[in-house]
């Protein structure tokens, strides 16, 4: 049998002729999600694509109507790299120190997920800032994307997924005031800047203890059911705790493996000092006990990471055994 205790690690053809202006000035912001209306007006799109691949948080690839294909960077934002290391000093607060930059990785691997999550497969607006050029150094196509009624690239940094890239964009006056609030309120990437979601100390078995607000951690992984674990479901489980204060609406929220099965909470509130432990099989639903309903065994016996993310999407938890 195989226990690992655990805790908290933070815890979008050839371009055609004629661009459209962007419409109006910003609106006051909102308490929309995501998935809802932008809390700015987000522009008319001037051309319509699918996306076809995400490079990373910031970069898709798309596909035209005739077949042909393009890269876009989306304007006005940067999302934490993914493929090289991350330099802590481009995002004010973080430390400039080997726990910042990889609370950053996290936290471009989170924004890359995002946008496979809402973007991939899609179909998108692509909309051209009057103020920049249509293409970027390496012959990127730059682009405001929207998806409905929202300017993705805006709720990338309103959600903390990004800063703002410096460059003369139109609409730089409301990202940056966007990115003020997400820094302050520690969204997203910005966890990083709080020296207690990047500062570890050791763990038992060599890993590393991090601290995050919220106090939630991840307590105990027993991925490794005694007998044959399809057999055994309940026999494998995932813990977690809440050390803070105040309770956590965890509705919403998520648990996933490495290959993206995922469980959902509905109706939780974890309450301070309590615990919640999520079982692989079926059972009753109770305030301390889960059950994901599977027909088969999750967790590898050989290794694993657990990842819990709010309902935005923001990654809080992970481990890796």
């Amino acid at each position: 049998m195989r226990q690992a205790t655990v805790s908290l690690a933070l815890a979008a053809l050839l371009v055609l002729a004629g661009c459209s202006a962007l419409s109006g000035a910003p609106s006051q912001p909102t308490d929309a999600g995501l998935g809802g209306q932008s809390t700015v007006d987000a522009p008319d799109a001037a051309l319509t694509v699918s996306v076809t691949a995400v490079v990373d948080g910031d970069t898709i690839r798309v596909a035209y109507a005739n077949g042909t294909t393009d890269t876009v960077r989306l304007v006005g934002v940067d999302t934490p790299e993914v493929h090289v290391e991350n330099d802590p000093a481009e995002f004010e607060g973080v430390p400039e120190t080997t726990a910042g930059s990889a609370c950053l990785r996290d936290a471009g691997v989170d924004a890359s997920t995002l946008a496979k999550q809402r973007l991939l497969g899609e179909t998108v607006g692509l909309a051209f800032d009057p103020a920049l050029d249509r293409r970027g150094y390496y012959d990127r196509l730059l682009a405001y994307v929207v998806v409905g009624e929202t300017l993705y690239n805006y709720r990338l940094v309103a959600t903390g997924h990004a800063r703002v890239y410096d460059s003369d964009f139109s609409r730089a006056e409301a990202f940056y005031a966007a990115e003020e609030t997400a820094r302050t309120e520690r969204h997203g990437l910005w966890r990083c800047t709080d020296p207690d979601a990047v500062t570890g100390t050791p763990l038992a078995d060599g890993g590393t203890v991090t601290a995050a607000p919220n106090g939630l951690a991840i307590t105990d992984i027993h991925a490794d059911a005694s007998g044959n674990d399809n057999e055994n479901l309940n026999g494998e489980y995932v813990t977690i705790s809440n050390t803070g204060e105040e309770a956590v609406d965890l509705s919403g929220w998520t648990v996933a493996d490495e290959a993206g099965h995922r469980y959902v909470f509905e109706n939780l509130t974890l309450d301070s000092e309590a615990a919640v432990t999520l079982y692989t099989g079926q059972g009753t639903d109770t305030a301390t006990e889960r059950y994901w309903g599977r027909s088969g065994a999750v967790w590898n016996n050989g290794g694993d990471t657990v990842t819990v993310r709010n309902a935005d999407g923001d990654l809080v938890l992970e481990r890796s055994y």
